[in-house]
């Protein structure tokens, strides 16, 4: 639906006033060239099962480190590409890692996605959907509890249709809004070079968690005060930490070169 391009815009808008003079970061075209079909959302469908990223995480669980960890490798490959000068691998590595992180930060990522899909596939895990059709129909003892299952997860208000009804708002919310100023201030800088990106993020997740947008509308819907929160501090939010991670990487690179590596 476009989001994922959206935000990746609204951060390199910001990025770029960071960037110094002379150092290379991959444009906002060779970045969106590695979203869509040839994006993480494009394995899924390419290869299901198979290497798929799992961009969910749980704000109650201090010890879900999985999505962190992904988006750290990001980091360190993307800072890598950039001291080495290779633009398709940097342009790669920024377009995943956003991706990543944007989904992280999104409501609907924090729903317990794995647990609830093991519980209606009978205990099989993740790496078994590995065709369209496993992805798409849910199994069961027999048709009676195939037909339920399938009903909690694709029907009215089940656990997928509520996923996409979500971010098909947040989308809907995001047509024609421009957001401009959009980006890390000087406190913010202050802090990733300070605490880290990984720190920076946690406390990003937390935030959106407490928000409570996600619940709100699994119980009443579409609402003003979703759609102003997700305008006025989700969007913002995500574009903000996009933009940090990768000038995270930028600030990485240049010590390195200077260091002589």
């Amino acid at each position: 639906m476009g989001v994922h391009q959206r935000i990746d815009r609204i951060a390199h808008r910001s990025l770029v006033k960071m960037v110094p003079t002379g150092a290379y970061f991959p444009s906002t075209l060779e970045i969106l060239h590695f979203e869509g079909l040839n994006g993480p959302d494009g394995i899924k469908r390419k290869s299901p099962g198979r290497d798929e990223p799992w961009h969910y995480i749980d704000p109650n669980d201090p010890n879900d480190h999985q999505l962190s960890d992904m988006i750290n490798d990001h980091i360190f490959n993307l800072t890598n590409a950039l001291l080495e000068d290779n633009h398709q691998r940097a342009a790669f590595e920024a377009a995943w890692m956003a991706h990543a992180i944007t989904d992280g930060l999104t409501p609907a990522h924090h729903y317990p996605l794995e647990e609830k899909l093991e519980e209606l596939r009978g205990g099989e895990g993740l790496e078994t959907r590995i065709t369209p059709k496993d992805k798409l129909v849910l199994p069961g003892k027999n048709r009676r509890h195939q037909l339920r299952n399938n009903w909690e997860f694709w029907g009215a208000k089940g656990v997928m249709t509520t996923h996409l009804a979500f971010e098909l708002g947040v989308a809907t919310t995001m047509a024609g809004q421009r957001f401009t100023g959009v980006g890390p201030d000087a406190d913010d800088i202050g802090r990733l070079k300070r605490d880290g990106f990984e720190q920076l993020f946690s406390e990003s997740v937390q935030k959106v968690a407490k928000l409570e947008l996600y619940d709100e509308f699994s119980k009443v819907g579409w609402t003003a005060r979703l759609a102003r929160d997700t305008k006025d501090i989700l969007i913002p939010e995500i574009a903000k930490m996009v933009a940090l991670a990768w000038y995270e990487c930028v600030l990485g690179a240049r010590e390195r070169k200077i260091q002589g590596e």
